[in-house]
């Protein structure tokens, strides 16, 4: 889909989780930049969205307007992390092969 935007978000931070990563997926939906964002969680950032009560209510406020947030499976097993995320409502799957897909067909893809 031409007006999707993926998030590649990787950097285990807090801050950078509440001031950049759900700040800007929640404006491009509801300001309409873009039709439909996707938050792909990977590595790190698997663990501190199990555990930081600030991340976990990020993600449910982003659920709720429709943001698709989704952790990478392997990341997730290896982290003893993927019941508590699940537990929030995050979507969890492996991601290699559709990464690999996005990049290919040169979809929007903004990694943090």
């Amino acid at each position: 889909m031409e007006n999707e935007l993926v998030i590649l978000w990787t950097n285990a931070d807090e801050i950078t989780f509440d001031k950049m990563v759900r700040m800007y997926a929640r404006n491009s939906i509801l300001k309409h930049w873009w039709e439909k964002v996707t938050i792909i969680i990977w590595g790190r950032t698997a663990l501190l969205a199990a555990e930081s009560e600030l991340v976990k209510d990020g993600i449910k406020e982003l659920l709720q307007i429709r943001i698709t947030v989704s952790a990478c499976k392997g990341c997730s097993d290896q982290l003893k992390v993927s019941k508590k995320l699940e537990e929030i409502g995050v979507e969890i799957k492996y991601w290699g092969e559709g990464l690999t897909k996005i990049l290919k067909e040169n979809q929007k893809l903004l990694t943090i």
